[in-house]
């Protein structure tokens, strides 16, 4: 999916870090680089990669102001303290897998890349609504039907905290489905407060199922950019579960039809879907 230009907007706005420098000719060359990359891909790559891309130049100028790796440890923590509380309420309905899906959906709103603040009581309030969100039962029968004819499974995690509800989602899925091989794919460095291995191993999810990074420090799944390994299990799977605004941004439009999950959190997404803010999207193209 190309950048589009109300995303080429928040990227300018979210590198104001850049007036703490003091001096004008740094200041300059940053934003002469930042701007020069936005020539060169903005029309035609999608947002994580432009961030990819921007990331790197950021790192050449300025000290990151927020500590991620606490905050990253911080949230994980929280919802690991939520996660027996969640799934004793996601085993006390009907059908579990359909229910699941709008808590994993909900714990999307931890995204420090699209999210100016995460706020603990909003977290709370989207998690507490999302017992009685419905996702399409249409693309939820599509869904069961491929997993019922299919042998892998690659699971594409998104961000810290989250990842706790992708475990209990695939905890339900080995369930229902036991001899389903699934592989998670986290990042493969450290970007804003995506999820990577360490993220990964702190959970839990690697005592659960088969883990690796992606080699890439995208806040998304750019195919061009990640490792081998992970794009051959791309690839090569059955079925694909996207999680994430960012791998929606990176993936979307690219052949290979996975199924999204994510949360709505910007005007471009509300309004592209038809959908309040901090709406479950459950969809396949």
């Amino acid at each position: 999916m190309k950048a589009d230009v109300k995303c080429i907007s928040c990227i300018l706005s979210s590198n104001k870090a850049i007036q703490a420098l003091q001096d004008e000719e740094l200041k300059s060359a940053y934003m002469h680089e930042i701007l020069g990359v936005l020539y060169e891909y903005g029309q035609e790559q999608s947002v994580p990669f432009l961030v990819s891309k921007i990331h790197k130049i950021k790192k050449k100028y300025l000290v990151e102001s927020k500590d991620y790796a606490a905050l990253k440890h911080k949230f994980n923590r929280i919802m690991l303290d939520k996660e027996k509380e969640i799934e004793a309420a996601v085993r006390g309905t009907e059908d579990v897998i359909y229910s699941c899906i709008s808590y994993v959906c909900a714990g999307n709103y931890i995204d420090f890349g699209a999210m100016e603040n995460v706020e603990e009581e909003v977290l709370q309030t989207i998690l507490d609504r999302a017992k009685d969100e419905k996702v399409s039962r249409e693309i939820y029968r599509s869904f069961r039907e491929d997993l019922d004819r299919a042998r892998t499974l690659v699971y594409l995690t998104d961000n810290c905290g989250e990842i706790v509800l992708d475990k209990l989602f695939i905890k339900l899925l080995k369930e229902r489905y036991e001899n389903l091989q699934i592989t998670v794919i986290v990042r493969g460095k450290d970007v804003i407060n995506d999820a990577t291995m360490e993220d990964a191993e702190e959970v839990g999810l690697t005592d659960l199922v088969t883990c690796i990074g992606n080699g890439s420090d995208a806040p998304g799944t750019v195919l061009e950019e990640i490792s081998e390994e992970a794009r051959r299990h791309i690839l090569q799977a059955d079925v694909i579960i996207s999680k994430g605004q960012g791998n929606f941004e990176s993936l979307a439009g690219c052949g290979l039809h996975p199924y999204f999950l994510f949360l709505c959190k910007c005007d471009l997404f509300t309004e592209r879907f038809g959908l309040e803010r901090f709406s479950s999207v459950f969809m396949k193209e």
